[in-house]
């Protein structure tokens, strides 16, 4: 049973007594060190969490509540050879059913959280999302691959997604969509990582967006200084208050689901070696990229959602029309097969995953009153192409 008992002069919600975790300690001071801070505080390698009072460049002060669990290399017994864990375990066995486990927090905000497995054999970091883990879901363990651990050694920085699923104690899955952000980290990044989950942790990102922001931190860093967002000033409100606006209305959130469609399909596009560029357009009325392929070709690509109910056979739907309707014209919000080449759907509403399939505009099915226009809901069948260049354009 943990105490509840003062540490570092703050009142959290537990402090468990550990053994046997001297490694763990080290490690996570020795990254400290390697991303360039100071350590002025570290509670001791017995009690966990660990508090630490670090300092960065520029006089940037940081304090850290950080819950340090072990991961396991393989080979595991009974498990794949590629796979690793991190073992979720502080206090008595019996704990883990008989109590609720809370997460320490600073209502004050000046604290972070965080929830990391430190991987000394493979010299890496793998932070769980702090508001997925509250309360602790103590004896349990969360896998991960080989393939994982060599991105984030290569990059120093890698984000992906984990299904997680219902378990003994809890009927559903703790991310609301069945899915988690994982990330990946060595240790000269520990610093960018609290300044990351003190942004993602304060917005409330739910895990699609905690992904977004992940990955886009593995190049851009948060900066130790960072004042208010540009929209927190214009708007004269905090980021948390203009989430909560959009989460509260609808067409909002429509809006940003297809910003977050749109930037994993600028990811999609920036790996895909037939891709030699991909301008984002963002102009009312337009499609929304031109894209550029190596041998030559120029395609408009308009971006969908696809719907998180299939048809009755399965099948994957997608909407493929604008959002507003033109005054005195019944087809205003159907496409013309000539405003863009290509409709790019997004799978993620129906599967969990960042994945697209292609179709050419002049292929879609179309209207039933209006055969010169798109049909506005398309089935997502075998005849949509994996990949864009694959299409061929009449």
């Amino acid at each position: 049973m943990p105490e509840r008992t003062e540490l570092a002069g703050r009142l959290h919600a537990g402090v468990y007594r550990t053994s046997r975790r001297d490694d763990l300690h080290a490690f996570l001071l020795h990254a400290v060190d390697r991303s360039g801070g100071t350590v002025l505080y570290a509670s001791p390698a017995d009690r966990a969490p660990i508090f630490l009072g670090i300092q960065g460049a520029d006089d940037e002060r940081l304090g850290v509540l950080c819950y340090p669990f072990r991961c396991n290399p393989p080979p595991i017994n009974r498990r794949p050879p590629d796979e690793h864990r991190v073992q979720v375990r502080l206090g008595g066995d019996r704990s883990w059913i008989e109590q609720e486990h809370p997460l320490g927090r600073d209502v004050a905000a000046v604290d972070t959280t965080l929830v990391l497995g430190l991987h000394p054999d493979a010299g890496i970091l793998v932070a769980l999302d702090p508001l997925l883990y509250d309360p602790l879901p103590m004896g349990i363990s969360v896998e991960f691959k080989q393939e994982d651990v060599d991105a984030t050694l290569e990059g120093g920085w890698h984000a992906w997604e984990r299904v997680n699923r219902p378990g003994t104690r809890r009927d559903s899955p703790r991310g609301r969509e069945g899915l988690e952000t994982i990330i990946g980290l060595r240790p000269e990044r520990l610093l960018d990582l609290v300044r990351f989950e003190r942004q993602a942790s304060g917005l409330g990102l739910d895990p699609a967006l905690r992904l977004v922001a992940a990955e886009r931190a593995r190049d851009e860093p948060p900066s130790p200084l960072r004042g208010l967002h540009p929209l927190e000033e214009q708007f004269q409100l905090p980021a948390q208050e203009i989430l909560r606006i959009i989460t509260e209305r609808s067409r909002l959130q429509v809006a940003v689901r297809g910003g977050v469609a749109e930037h994993h399909l600028a990811l999609h596009l920036a790996a895909d070696p037939d891709v030699a560029s991909a301008e984002l357009i963002d102009h009312d009325g337009q499609p929304d990229f031109r894209v550029t392929l190596k041998d030559g070709r120029v395609i408009l690509v308009e971006c969908k959602n696809v719907s998180p109910r299939r048809y009755a056979d399965g099948t994957i739907k997608v909407e493929v029309q604008k959002t507003r309707a033109q005054r005195n014209d019944p087809a205003g919000r159907l496409y013309r097969p000539e405003q863009f080449d290509v409709v790019a759907a997004c799978l993620y509403p129906a599967t969990g995953r960042w994945e697209f399939r292609f179709r050419r505009t002049s292929a879609l099915a179309r209207a039933l009153r209006f055969p010169e226009r798109v049909a506005p809901i398309q089935r997502v069948d075998d005849a949509w192409s994996l990949r864009l260049a694959a299409i061929e354009l009449k």
